[in-house]
Order: structure tokens, then sequence, then C-alpha cells
């Protein structure tokens, strides 16, 4: 092959290659935005530490479904959906555990009660 070709043909691959990865932009502004919500339950009092700490687990979960999915390249419309529902079911949970009746308002570990039924 002449060096011209090689050169041309490096033209057509290169850009190819580089659509091919796995870009994942919303999925990852979707994780940022669940921790965000986590942390500002934390410091709300809405979510104990320990229902934190279980959030937080999940979110590494999600992370680790993405990181397959990113290994090998390209991240398949099946890798999508699998990544898009865990997601969802973390939001579920993250939704749920900051509007249950548990909170820690003083930030002391313990899960405080709004009213005293006696």
């Amino acid at each position: 092959m002449k060096p011209r070709h090689i050169l041309a043909a490096l033209v057509v691959v290169v850009p190819a290659f580089a659509f091919a990865q796995a870009n994942t932009p919303r999925v990852d502004q979707r994780q940022a935005n669940q921790e965000q919500r986590i942390d500002q339950g934390v410091a709300s009092g809405s979510l104990t530490q320990r229902e934190a700490n279980r959030l937080g687990n999940g979110q590494a979960r999600v992370d680790n479904i993405e990181n397959r999915a990113k290994s090998d390249g390209v991240v398949t419309r099946q890798e999508r959906a699998h990544l898009h529902h865990a997601q969802e079911k973390q939001s579920h949970r993250i939704y749920a555990q900051k509007h249950d009746r548990q909170h820690d308002y003083n930030h002391n570990g313990r899960t405080d009660r709004r009213f005293a039924w006696r």
C-alpha cells in the first residue's frame, strides 16, 4: 500500500473508532443527581446515616453495571436498558427512604421521632 492510502484509511478508521466508544453522559449526570439527592437527605436529616450508606452502596452497584457495560467499548441497547432500569430502581429507593418516617434531625446517628405517641 502506498503511504497516501494508509493515511486515508487512518482518517476513515480513527473517527469511526472514536464514535464507537461508550459515552454515557446522561447516565453520568443522573448518577451525580442521585448522589446529590442522597447528600441533601443526609444534610436535612430526612435520611439517617444507615440509610445513606445503603443508598451509597446502591449507587456503587449502578456504577459497576455502567463500568461492565463500557468495558468492551460499546454500550448496546440492551445494556442501556439494564442501566436505565437499575437507575430507576435506585431513584425509587432514594425517594422511599427520604420520605419514610425515619429522621435524624440532630445528626447524632440515631433515629429521631417527631411525635412521641403514648
